[in-house]
């Protein structure tokens, strides 16, 4: 098994993986700013086919005159009458108004998305689930936080596997040479990392037994990150790169 999945890690950990992935959206920027707000968003709104996610995203950088962190800082209520038109699946113009508040009241004091995922964080966690449950609590702290828009922002409180913003912190702690990942923060460790337990993901890790707990929740995600971990326990989540990638190939239905 391990060079099965080293060997499809090394193949998908590519510069030519970015052009058809969501992750292509924060590599539009060079400010880290910017890579946090879209690499954030990107992930967010990562369901449906690939091509329409990221021809989504492309239409929120535009309303934001394609500098998001400038425009977030920056812009009055008038220059958000356009974002009321956007729309993606259940992803709507009230979502994406309270979406802009919180980035601009979090960069008001801070300079970087990662501090919003230090609040429950210690280095002597096991993994990111106490991070993830106060930033969610963070996330719409706001009591002016509209109910509906929560189902976008999961939560280990919830048994959510959050499959999306474990992929978001993948891009913004993993650290390599292969340009794929940011890896442009540094308190949040590889080893404390969840893999992001997406339908590829999950179907090749039961095929490989990796995975055997048979909701697809929290645990599940924390079973197949322990068992990666008997890999590689440094960076257990490079991983995520191997079993999508078989999964693209259909390893899982031969």
């Amino acid at each position: 098994m391990y060079e099965l999945l080293e060997n499809s890690y090394k193949k998908y950990n590519q510069p030519n993986f970015i052009p058809d992935d969501p992750i292509c959206i924060p590599h539009s920027f060079s400010k880290k700013e910017d890579i946090e707000i879209m690499g954030f968003w990107a992930a967010v709104l990562a369901w449906g086919q690939r091509k329409t996610i990221i021809n989504k995203c492309k239409e929120l950088v535009s309303l934001m005159d394609n500098a998001p962190h400038d425009f977030i800082i920056n812009h009055t209520e008038s220059d958000l009458k356009p974002f009321l038109n956007f729309k993606h699946r259940t992803f709507n113009d009230v979502d994406t108004l309270y979406f802009l508040s919180f980035f601009q009241k979090h960069y008001q004091k801070y300079n970087s998305l990662e501090d919003a995922f230090l609040i429950g964080y210690s280095e002597k966690d096991e993994n990111v689930g106490n991070s993830l449950i106060a930033f969610h609590n963070y996330f719409f702290e706001d009591e002016d936080a509209p109910q509906r828009t929560r189902k976008h922002i999961a939560t280990p409180a919830r048994k959510s596997a959050c499959k999306r913003i474990n992929m978001f912190l993948r891009w913004m702690v993993r650290k390599d040479n292969q340009g794929v990942d940011f890896g442009i923060w540094n308190t949040i460790q590889p080893s404390q990392l969840i893999c992001p337990l997406d339908v590829h993901v999950e179907r090749v890790s039961r095929k490989l037994k990796l995975l055997t707990r048979k909701q697809s929740d929290w645990n599940a995600a924390v079973e197949l990150t322990e068992n990666l971990k008997k890999i590689d326990q440094n960076d257990p989540v490079k991983y995520d790169f191997a079993l999508f990638g078989l999964g693209l190939e259909k390893f899982a239905s031969s």
